[in-house]
């Protein structure tokens, strides 16, 4: 019997055409679909599996988008652990004759610890005036992080004491598996629900314009591909990419304009105390306030128009657009470089047609980040409601300093008239 020490030594010089297989996924369409597509070459019949599915998908989404902001942030926490498992499921196959001790329940309890703590930093955000009335709560939050470390901690301390001779290499794989999938699928769910708490065109813009991509690209690369966009992606053509493009800044351009014209899309997502559920009422930023812009002399001759009529926001889909289908696509690439590397075609066989759930957000992520820091630099201001709320929770003390402070400088900035004394 080889030793298993040699065999650790022979998977480091394994090349990549070496890795283990992993078992690939079993076809999960349903048979009544197979049935009425029996007569369909393969390509139609996929044709025709990922349409009848995608069309499925997007009315699912739609119907949790009319059940609100609290019905969206369960979707994204629950395709954040369906594409964790996805991932780790994917290590434990191609590892799992080694037996590596505790990897699975681990990695559960890593994933349980990161959310506790992005959600905890969440509520600690927006649920300040919440937690306020609730004492148990109040000592949560004041030592989140503290909290947050220790579980942290204990799951680290476990994972040393796992560690088994000749599996030490293998195990610190493994972890290091864990931790990077815990970057890629928790990090960015949280920023795609802190992108739904700035307003849920936010939200909505950004995904739908990588569905948008997604299927355009699909169609025109069905229909007009010729020409190989990238090897790691051999189905992908140059013709479906430039297609996608076109197609997705239209639709964003277009999707924006509906959406700014109602609060319900526009309003920061914000809770409210009193009823106890999440409320999008607000006055608009100028961001949704309709403006004239005047066209520029070059486009002037091929429209015939001087001046447009249009919201701020629909240039900054312009921005969204672009990057989710220039560079979100990469994301997918990345994706297949990954599966590659395993020899699979899929990460599951969840959605008969298109794979696992991390085959259709491969994108999604890195578009959620993007979004995220294009806010934060280029719209986000001073949250007047956000700052109330961290003042309600300070001591009274503290608040009075705060308020003298504050009615010091709006003297000496001439806004207030100063007080009389006697």
């Amino acid at each position: 019997e080889v030793d298993l020490e040699e065999r650790l030594h022979e998977l480091d010089l394994r090349s990549d055409s070496d890795i283990p297989d992993v078992p690939p996924p079993t076809d999960s369409t349903p048979e009544i679909l197979k049935r009425a597509l029996s007569g369909l070459s393969a390509r139609w019949k996929n044709w025709w599996i990922r349409g009848i599915l995608s069309l499925a998908m997007i009315s699912g989404f739609f119907l949790i988008i009319y059940l609100g902001s609290f019905m969206l942030m369960l979707l994204v926490l629950s395709i954040q652990v369906k594409c964790y498992h996805e991932i780790i499921t994917i290590g434990y196959r191609v590892y799992h004759s080694y037996d590596l001790p505790w990897f699975r329940s681990l990695s559960w309890y890593f994933l349980l610890c990161v959310n506790y703590f992005f959600y905890g930093e969440t509520v600690a955000d927006y649920f300040a005036t919440f937690v306020q009335r609730r004492e148990q709560l109040q000592f949560l939050i004041r030592y989140h992080r503290f909290i947050s470390f220790a579980l942290y901690l204990t799951g680290f301390c476990m994972f040393v004491l796992s560690l088994v001779k000749k599996h030490y290499r293998l195990q610190f794989y493994m972890f290091a598996w864990t931790h990077v999938t815990l970057l890629i699928t928790v990090t960015q769910s949280h920023l795609v629900i802190q992108n739904l708490f700035e307003g849920m065109i936010w939200f909505l813009v950004p995904i739908s314009s990588v569905i948008c991509n997604d299927i355009t690209a699909y169609i025109f690369g069905f229909f007009f591909g010729r020409t190989p966009l990238i090897k790691l992606s051999p189905k992908k053509t140059w013709e479906g990419f430039i297609g996608g493009f076109f197609s997705t800044v239209v639709f964003g351009f277009i999707f924006s304009y509906f959406l700014a014209q109602h609060q319900y899309f526009v309003c920061p997502v914000e809770y409210n105390s009193e009823t106890n559920r999440f409320v999008t009422e607000c006055e608009p930023s100028e961001l949704f306030h309709m403006k004239k812009y005047s066209v520029p002399p070059l486009l002037q001759a091929v429209l015939g128009w001087e001046t447009v009529n249009m919201y701020p926001f629909q240039l900054h889909s312009f921005a969204l657009s672009t990057f989710a289908s220039l560079i979100g696509p990469f994301g997918g690439f990345f994706a297949s470089g990954f599966k590659r590397a395993f020899k699979i075609k899929d990460f599951a066989d969840t959605i008969p047609g298109h794979g696992g759930i991390m085959d259709r957000f491969d994108c999604q992520y890195l578009m959620a980040t993007f979004v995220h820091v294009y806010i934060t630099s280029f719209i986000r201001g001073p949250n007047p409601s956000k700052l109330l709320k961290q003042l309600l929770i300070l001591q009274p003390e503290q608040q009075l300093s705060v308020y003298k402070t504050l009615k010091s400088h709006l003297v000496e900035k001439g806004i207030l008239q100063p007080s009389l004394r006697g």
